[in-house]
C-alpha cells in the first residue's frame, strides 16, 4: 500500500503581544523557550516529524511566516536535524486562510496532493504520545477526503477560545455540527455544563485539493488573489516569496471565518473532529503559562533567579536578575532587562492594553528586546547617553555583518573572545582577544568572524546620531537593502 503523503505545515506569523514583555513583535512567543529547552516553534516542528508511521510518509516541513522572522526560523530549525525546510514568506499579514492556501499551493507542486497537517507555532503539548496518536488518526481520516479539526474537551469555562459543537458519527470521529465564537463567561459555563462542546485548537488536517476546493466554493476571491501571488513568486534558497503587490490585495481572513464555519451546512464536505486529550494549551496569556507550568507546593511557577516568600499561585519569570516576591496571591511578575510586568493573573489577557499604550507613544519596547537578534548573531545595547552608546555584539562562526558606513557616528571595537576579521577602508586585519580598533566616521567597514567559535566584541559608538537607520550598506549576504 502506498503511504499517505503528509505535508507538515507550521503557521508562524503571530506577534504574541499578550505575553509581553517576554514576547515582542521582533521576537514573538513562538520562538521563546517558555518551558523545556526548545522553543514552542521547535517543539511544533519535532512533533510533526514524529507523525511518521508505516502508512504515513512525512515530507519536509513547510513554514509560513513573515519576512522579519525568516532567519530566526531557519536558525532555530538548524539545530534540530530535520529534512529540508521550505519557508513561505508573507510580505504582509493576511491571517490564516491565505497562509494555509500558500501551503496548499506549495504542496501541490508538482502533481502532489498531500494531506496538510496545519498547526500554529505557539502551542504547548504535555503528552506527546497522545498528540501523535490523535494526529495520525486525523491524517488517516483526511486521506479519505474528510476535513478534520482537532478539538480539546474543556475543563473550565474559558472565554478566550472558539468552540466546536460536535455529535457522534458512525466513522468513529465526531461530526462537527457548528463552530461557535468566543463566548461570554455565562455562555462558556453553559457549554461546559451541557457537554458536546470542544475548544477549537486551530489545528487542521485536510488534503490540499479539498482545502482549495472548499476555499474556491466559499471565498473564491481569496483563492484567486492568493493564487496570483503564488504564481508571481520568487525563490531564494529556502525562502519562497509570493509577489508582494498581489499578496497585499488578498482579503485578510481566518480559516474559521473563510471556510470552517460554512462547511457544516454544506453537504458535499465531510467535516469531522478528532478529540485531542494531550494537555493542550495555546499559551495565549500569562495565566495559560502558569496553568501548564511545573508548580511548587504553594502553586507557584518560577523560571530564572527568583526567591518567593509567603506567596501562592503566582508566576515569576526572572530573565536577567534576581527577583524577590513577598506576600502575593494570583499574580504574574515578568522581568526582562528593559521592562517589568506585574499583573493580576486573572487580568493577564489585558496585557495587550499596555502594549497598545506603548505603541501609541512610539516606544521601542513592544517591538524589540534590549538584545536584538540578527541573521549574523545578536547585539545587546548595554548602556547609552548623550552622544554615546555601548553594545555587546556576538557574530556566529563564519558569519559577517554587511559592508557599510555611517554618516553620524564613529566606532571603537574591543574583541572579548574569538577572532575578528575587520575591514577598515582598504585594510583587512585580524584581531584576537583583548585587541581593538577604531572605525572613523564615514569609513567603509565590515566585521566578520572567520573562526570556528562565536566572536564577541564590545562596541562603543560616539557621534551626533546613533540610530540603527544610520547605515549605508554596500554588500550584504542576507538580502537587506
Amino acid at each position: 500500500m502506498t503511504p499517505i503523503d503528509l505535508l507538515p505545515v507550521i503557521i508562524a506569523g503571530g506577534s504574541g503581544t499578550r505575553l509581553w514583555p517576554l514576547s515582542r513583535s521582533g521576537y514573538p512567543k513562538q520562538f521563546l523557550a517558555l518551558h523545556g529547552k526548545h522553543s514552542l516553534f521547535q517543539q511544533a516542528a519535532l512533533r510533526l516529524q514524529a507523525l511518521a508511521a508505516p502508512d504515513i510518509r512525512v515530507s519536509g516541513l513547510c513554514v509560513v511566516g513573515n519576512e522579519e522572522h525568516r532567519f530566526l526560523a531557519l536558525d532555530q530549525l538548524g539545530g534540530l536535524k530535520l529534512p529540508p525546510t521550505s519557508v513561505l514568506l508573507e510580505p504582509v499579514g493576511r491571517n490564516t486562510a491565505p497562509a494555509m492556501t500558500l501551503a496548499a499551493l506549495h504542496g501541490t507542486q508538482p502533481g502532489r496532493d498531500p494531506v496538510l497537517v496545519v498547526t500554529p507555532a505557539d502551542q504547548s503539548i504535555a503528552d506527546e504520545e497522545a498528540f501523535t496518536a490523535s494526529l495520525q488518526r486525523a491524517v488517516r481520516a483526511a486521506a479519505g477526503g474528510a476535513f478534520v479539526i482537532l478539538g480539546v474537551a474543556p475543563d473550565r469555562p474559558e472565554t478566550g477560545y472558539g468552540y466546536i459543537r460536535c455529535e457522534p458519527a458512525p466513522q468513529g470521529e465526531m461530526k462537527v455540527a457548528r463552530f461557535v465564537e468566543k463566548p461570554d463567561p455565562a455562555t462558556a459555563q453553559r457549554y461546559l455544563d451541557e457537554g458536546g462542546y470542544y475548544w477549537n485548537s486551530g489545528m487542521f488536517v485536510v488534503r490540499a485539493s479539498v482545502w482549495l476546493q472548499a476555499l474556491g466554493r466559499f471565498r473564491p476571491d481569496i483563492l484567486a488573489a492568493t493564487r496570483a501571488a503564488w504564481d508571481g513568486r520568487s525563490v531564494d534558497a529556502s525562502f519562497v516569496r509570493p509577489d508582494r503587490a498581489a499578496f497585499e490585495a488578498i482579503p485578510a481572513e481566518s480559516v474559521d471565518y473563510a471556510v470552517m464555519e460554512k462547511c457544516p451546512d454544506a453537504a458535499d464536505f465531510d467535516i469531522r473532529m478528532v478529540p485531542l486529550d494531550a494537555g493542550w494549551s495555546d499559551l495565549g496569556a500569562w495565566d495559560a503559562v502558569w496553568q501548564v507550568g511545573s508548580k511548587d507546593a504553594a502553586g507557584n511557577v518560577t523560571r530564572g533567579d527568583a526567591v518567593l516568600s509567603d506567596t501562592q499561585d503566582t508566576l515569576v519569570h526572572a530573565g536577567s536578575r534576581l527577583v524577590g516576591v513577598i506576600g502575593l496571591r494570583d499574580v504574574v511578575v515578568v522581568e526582562t532587562p528593559d521592562a517589568v510586568l506585574v499583573a493580576d493573573r486573572s487580568r493577564s489577557q489585558d496585557v495587550k492594553h499596555i502594549v497598545g499604550t506603548l505603541q501609541q507613544a512610539g516606544r521601542s519596547e513592544p517591538t524589540m528586546h534590549r538584545q536584538v537578534h540578527r541573521p549574523w548573531g545578536w547585539y545587546d545595547s548595554i548602556d547609552s547617553g548623550p552622544r554615546f552608546q555601548v553594545k555587546r555584539i556576538m557574530v556566529k562562526p563564519g558569519a559577517s555583518l554587511s559592508l557599510q558606513k555611517h554618516h553620524h557616528r564613529a566606532e571603537h571595537w574591543i574583541v572579548v573572545s574569538g577572532t575578528a576579521e575587520v575591514t577598515n577602508g582598504d585594510q583587512v586585519t585580524l584581531l584576537s582577544e583583548n585587541q581593538s580598533t577604531y572605525i572613523p566616521l564615514g569609513q567603509v567597514h565590515r566585521l566578520a568572524n572567520p573562526g570556528k567559535v562565536p566572536l564577541e566584541i564590545i562596541e562603543v559608538q560616539s557621534g551626533s546620531y546613533l540610530g540603527e537607520d544610520d547605515i549605508v550598506r554596500f554588500e550584504d549576504h542576507y538580502g537587506r537593502g
